[in-house]
């Protein structure tokens, strides 16, 4: 099916017509001379009376009614260029050659014309040369319009060429500046991989599992399970809050100071304020501000003996506690994050995990992750998927085995399948502790 638009407003009655109609209205006896030679039609509105890129050899008045006059663009659309009524007439050029309608007229009301073949004005113009006269100046008024038509029309070809020479120099631009941030993406994949541990420590009670999977956009997130003596692990979840390779360095940066301040305190408090004052001075605070990227954090040092934990947690989702016969339940605690405002005061808490606990540890792109509908995962289903990973694993226990990363690998496989196809817009990271009977 055509489009009409119009690309221009169409030229007003009684003036010139820009398909070869003037639409100079014809004097009575010229009128009258014709009318005599023509088949008198009327059509219904709707009827096409002469067809863009056909050779047709009628020439036409108008004696009542109106026409359309219409142009095929290379787009598909129609133009429209003029509106005829009364009086006036088109198709003219066509009583002198054979070359095809360069328009289509069609009525817009219902129209009454005089027809007239190529052969009747063949003859007129040997009985009537003033009649020849008029029409020869017709045709030669329909020739000068049609140059300014063709002129006009390459006039606008060539600022439109122009304009997208530039469109094509700025998309080139832009292709670049593309390739490389995707190249600093992969590298700071990289980075991050490399930063995170292939393997985590695994005693007779407790067991790890962890589980990662990068967003398009590269983050900052970071885990760690690392043994601090023989009695004592530390466990981290943090994320900062930036994309890309500026966030990859933070967090090597990050991962730097805390690998280097855990093996001086045990003091979960102790080792994260050392840790702030650490990122302020590399960030270049002054004035007790940061100028770069923050970083959230839940660190925690686990006496593995007792079952106590003790912990900090630096605006870090809370980790959920799942005991047996209980719903999970978010830890308790508050704190502001890392590496900005010199005045931070991070208090810590503790509690005994019993044999039976699960500890999940995550990002906020789990339960900011969303789905087709763009509606986010939310705390309330990661419960409800915890919960119910947890008996499914434990009865497919061989005697002695962990089953931790089956659970996390069911919670994982939970998030997935309810975000479908949309895309992940931050990393996706959990750290889960089980806790066994030694």
């Amino acid at each position: 099916m055509m489009t009409l638009t119009v690309h221009s407003a169409p030229t007003p009655v009684g003036s010139t017509s820009t398909t070869g109609a003037v639409s100079e209205s014809l004097d009575p006896h010229i009128l009258a001379t014709l009318r005599d030679l023509a088949d008198v039609r009327t059509y219904p509105a709707g009827v096409l009376l002469t067809h863009q890129g056909a050779t047709e050899n009628t020439f036409y008045v108008i004696e009542s009614g109106h026409v359309v006059v219409l142009r095929m663009l290379e787009d598909g659309q129609e133009q429209v260029l003029n509106i005829l009524g009364p009086r006036q007439s088109f198709g003219e050029m066509a009583l002198l050659d054979d070359n095809p309608r360069l328009a289509t007229i069609k009525t817009l009301t219902e129209t009454t014309v005089l027809e007239i073949t190529a052969d009747r004005f063949r003859a007129l113009l040997q009985a009537d040369p003033d009649l020849a006269l008029h029409i020869t100046r017709r045709v030669l008024a329909s020739l000068r319009t049609l140059d300014q038509l063709a002129i006009h029309d390459l006039r606008a070809k060539n600022a439109l060429l122009q304009e997208a020479y530039l469109n094509l120099q700025a998309a080139q631009a832009e292709l670049v500046e593309k390739e490389r941030l995707e190249r600093e993406m992969e590298l700071a994949a990289e980075m991050q991989r490399s930063l995170l541990p292939a393997v985590l420590p695994r005693y007779d009670d407790f067991h790890f599992a962890s589980y990662l999977a990068p967003a398009r956009h590269v983050g900052g997130d970071l885990f760690t399970v690392q043994p601090l003596d023989d009695e004592h692990v530390a466990v981290l979840m943090a994320d900062v809050a930036d994309k890309g390779m500026h966030a990859a360095l933070v967090m090597a940066v990050t991962r730097t100071l805390f690998f280097q301040e855990a093996s001086r305190s045990l003091s979960p408090a102790a080792v994260a304020l050392a840790v702030h004052r650490g990122l302020l001075a590399v960030s270049g605070a002054q004035d007790g501000y940061g100028i770069d990227a923050f970083v959230t954090a839940f660190y925690g040092v686990l006496h593995r003996p007792s079952g106590r934990l003790t912990y900090i947690r630096a605006a870090q989702d809370r980790p959920l506690l799942l005991r047996p016969g209980e719903p999970p339940a978010p830890l308790p605690g508050d704190g502001r994050f890392l590496g900005m405002l010199d005045d931070l005061h991070l208090p810590e808490y503790s509690l005994t995990l019993r044999p039976g606990d699960w500890l999940l540890l995550y990002s906020d792109g789990v339960t900011d992750a969303r789905n087709e509908r763009d509606e986010s995962y939310g705390l309330e289903q990661l419960k409800r998927a915890m919960q119910a990973a947890t008996p499914v694993s434990l009865l497919a226990r061989r005697s002695g085995e962990s089953v931790v990363d089956d659970v996390l690998r069911r919670i994982a496989a939970d998030i997935n399948q309810w975000r479908g196809d949309a895309p992940a817009f931050d990393d996706v990271t959990m750290l889960l502790v089980e806790t066994l009977q030694p």
